[in-house]
This record gives structure tokens, C-alpha cells and sequence, in this order.
């Protein structure tokens, strides 16, 4: 069964960290680009990080970039958000997805990826 499971979401205050993790099971794990996406209520799911199959290429939105990174470890089949100095504007769901390719380019568009995780909350407080 192919499964991403997310974790590490919770309340934080404004300024501060968390890490997201999401574990993947069932898949080749390695042939997978990797994306972390959110959702806010009432707004659309946007694109906040991805990583190519390698690790060598990551694409950031310009609202994270300089606060997130994504890393992954081919060997534990896992995909992390490093997320630093929060705001209240981070505040979302936090999806983690999958997209089967050998690229190096990591797509932008939700459309490509086509296997979810259920989504861990982020509330970040001011």
C-alpha cells in the first residue's frame, strides 16, 4: 500500500521552529521528486517547497525562501521541512506529495504529483 504519513505539525509562537517530517511507504521512494505543500482555510493549496529525486534541486516559494528548507534521506524514505522564524501567515495544513520522476526539474504545478499524505496542522500564534 502506497502511503506518505506527515508529522511533526503543532502550535507554535511566532518566530519559532518546527520540523515536518513525512515517511513514505510502498513506493521507490528514490524515484519520487518530493513537494511540501499547504492549505489555509479558504485559500488554495500552494506549492511551499520541493526536491528533485537526488536531493541536488529544491525550488522554494518566494514566501518561504531564506526561512524553510526541504532535505530528504533516500535511506529512511523520508522528506523533511525544516520551518524557521514562523508567522502567523504559516498558519495551514501542511501536505506532503510525491511525483514520479528522474529528473533533476521539479515540477511546480499540484497536478504533477500524484500521491498525498493527510496533511499535518501548523498554527503558528502571534
Amino acid at each position: 500500500q502506497v502511503q506518505l504519513v506527515e508529522s511533526g505539525g503543532g502550535l507554535v509562537q511566532a518566530g519559532g521552529s518546527l520540523r515536518l517530517s513525512c515517511a513514505a511507504s510502498g513506493l521507490s521512494f528514490s524515484r519520487y521528486a518530493m513537494g511540501w505543500f499547504r492549505q489555509a482555510p479558504g485559500k488554495e493549496r500552494e506549492l511551499v517547497a520541493a526536491i528533485s529525486w537526488s536531493g541536488v534541486t529544491t525550488y522554494y516559494a518566494d514566501s518561504v525562501k531564506g526561512r524553510f528548507t526541504i532535505s530528504r534521506d533516500n535511506a529512511k524514505n523520508t522528506v523533511y521541512l525544516r520551518m524557521n522564524s514562523l508567522k502567523p501567515e504559516d498558519t495551514a495544513v501542511y501536505y506532503c506529495a510525491a511525483e514520479r520522476t528522474l529528473s533533476e526539474y521539479v515540477s511546480r504545478l499540484i497536478t504533477e504529483y500524484d500521491i498525498w499524505g493527510q496533511g499535518t496542522q501548523v498554527t503558528v500564534s502571534s
